[in-house]
């Protein structure tokens, strides 16, 4: 009895060990990718090379007033014709003037990530209008208290890097409340680096207002600035926004790091052909870095160049698609090329249930982004229904599917000491195996992965356990999450000052 007792406590305190984060992590997040080039250097010159004839023979249109003023005094060209002209040397200008690396800083320094390089990070996206919901496993309207949720589940997982609102309030129909309450969501929930979408110029000074209070005082936030700003300054083909434009310049006002998405729509606002999508969607994403360029030189901006892909037999979005894959790699290729903070849209599964199809969309997209070395992978986590839905398991497997394209990335370390020429005599001419040797030991938590989801055990036990799923371990483990991390990362002080300035209308 007492060896069974000694066995049995042995392989506890072996699990409890295993549980809990291991003194060397085998697959931290940030690291390096650039392997994957699916494009040779001669096709990024061409595509570049045609991206720059775009903007200087064709250039942008419907360019606001003030946007206008700002481009001409950097020298680009009024044609005369309603469309702005940007000679090469204005473009190369931007690039070379542009924040090549900046931190992306989160209220905890210790939760702080770099941009830039050649390192990768999963984070979030999105604008889902649906919630997959726990309990019914029906899609439903997305909501305020979804979003909350939703932020609270994320503060746990290692591999979301950064955090931005992954579903809309559909319960929130006023623009202003709506956008108040969303960065409300974010700041009270993680202390994550965050991101958020401003509908209207006039939001983002009320809303700075309030990450003052979250910072520790007026002007506070603009010193360290914790939540970045996603924002799509140009309308593929080839035109700006104004509204959008109009956010920008408030933003930059505002010192808030900015992401300028291009997300054109191959065959739809943008070419069939994949080079001719990338060209164009190159070409707006410069126009953007033109205009950062020409408000404020060097203001950190991720270059979001996100080529996303339709079925054309239908018209309806395909995220999830080998097209997508490879387009967003190409994106981050080309991005790192030209040595521009790099981020993409990856892991959009098409799926609408925690299935195969899930799997295998999430699974190869994300790795082919990660493994062409995109900075920030967006969409990443807890996207479903081709961006129409958020899923609570979504967020806690894809986190684990990370870790293995962490793991991935790392490669294989190779060394004197890793080769184990000694270990290999050892076990040769001692015990004929290699279990329990000193070099096992050593690596079996420094290179190993090992899954808290995914079920490795034999068939007969997975019966006996009750024959879950993925969907229903995740289920489990997010409802466990829900119920316990309940986190207060605002005082109570700066709780009742937000409260009494802004209609919080949850939390």
């Amino acid at each position: 009895m007492c060896a069974r007792r000694t066995e049995s406590s042995g392989r506890k305190a072996r699990l409890a060990k295993r549980a809990a984060k291991p003194e060397i992590d085998p697959c931290p997040p940030g690291q390096a990718g650039g392997a994957y080039r699916p494009l040779a250097e001669a096709d990024m010159r061409r595509i570049y090379d045609t991206a720059l004839d775009l903007l200087g023979k064709l250039g942008m249109g419907e360019v606001p007033e003030r946007l206008r003023t700002d481009l001409l005094a950097c020298d680009a060209i009024d044609n005369g014709n309603g469309r702005v002209l940007f000679p090469r040397a204005l473009v190369e200008a931007a690039i070379s003037q542009a924040a090549k690396t900046f931190t992306l800083h989160g209220r905890d320094e210790s939760r702080s990530i770099t941009v830039g390089g050649n390192r990768v990070h999963f984070g979030t996206g999105g604008a889902a209008v649906q919630t997959l919901d726990i309990d019914s496993r029906a899609y439903r309207p997305a909501t305020l208290e979804d979003l909350h949720n939703f932020t609270r589940l994320q503060d746990t997982l290692a591999n979301v890097s950064w955090y931005t609102r992954c579903c809309v309030a559909t319960d929130v129909p006023d623009i202003r409340d709506l956008d108040v309450n969303t960065a409300y969501a974010l700041i009270k929930n993680t202390t994550k680096p965050t991101a958020t979408a401003f509908t209207l110029a006039e939001n983002v000074a009320p809303i700075v207002e309030m990450l003052d209070i979250a910072a520790g005082g007026a002007g506070e936030f603009a010193k360290r600035p914790f939540m970045k700003a996603h924002i799509s300054p140009v309308i593929s083909p080839m035109r700006y926004g104004e509204d959008a434009v109009d956010v920008l310049c408030e933003c930059i006002k505002h010192n808030i790091p900015v992401s300028c998405i291009t997300a054109a729509q191959a065959g739809a606002t943008a070419p069939a052909t994949l080079a001719g999508f990338l060209a164009q969607s190159l070409a707006e994403t410069l126009a953007s870095l033109v205009m950062v360029h020409a408000i404020k030189p060097g203001h950190p901006m991720v270059f979001s160049n996100w080529p996303l892909v339709i079925d054309l037999r239908t018209g309806a979005f395909s995220g999830g698609s080998g097209e997508s894959a490879v387009l967003n790699a190409a994106s981050a290729q080309i991005s790192n090329w030209l040595d521009l903070p790099s981020g993409v849209a990856c892991s959009m599964t098409d799926a609408k249930a925690i299935d195969a199809q899930y799997g295998m969309e999430k699974g190869l997209t994300s790795l082919a982004a990660a493994l062409a070395g995109g900075n920030l992978i967006y969409e990443s986590s807890g996207m479903t229904a081709s961006l129409l839905g958020a899923s609570f398991e979504a967020f806690i497997l894809d986190d684990e599917m990370h870790s293995h394209t962490y793991r991935i990335l790392r490669g294989i370390e190779v060394s004197d000491e890793n080769l184990g020429f000694d270990a290999i005599t050892e076990a040769v001419l001692g015990e004929g195996h290699f279990l329990g040797g000193a070099q096992t030991l050593a690596s079996m938590e420094r290179d190993y992965f090992y899954p808290a989801l995914a079920d490795r055990e034999q068939p007969i036990t997975w019966q006996e356990r009750g024959s879950r799923d993925a969907w229903d371990v995740a289920n489990a483990k997010a409802r466990d999450i829900l119920a316990t991390h309940k986190p207060t990362y605002l005082t109570p002080a700066q709780e009742t000052d937000i409260k009494a300035k802004f209609n919080i209308l949850y939390g």
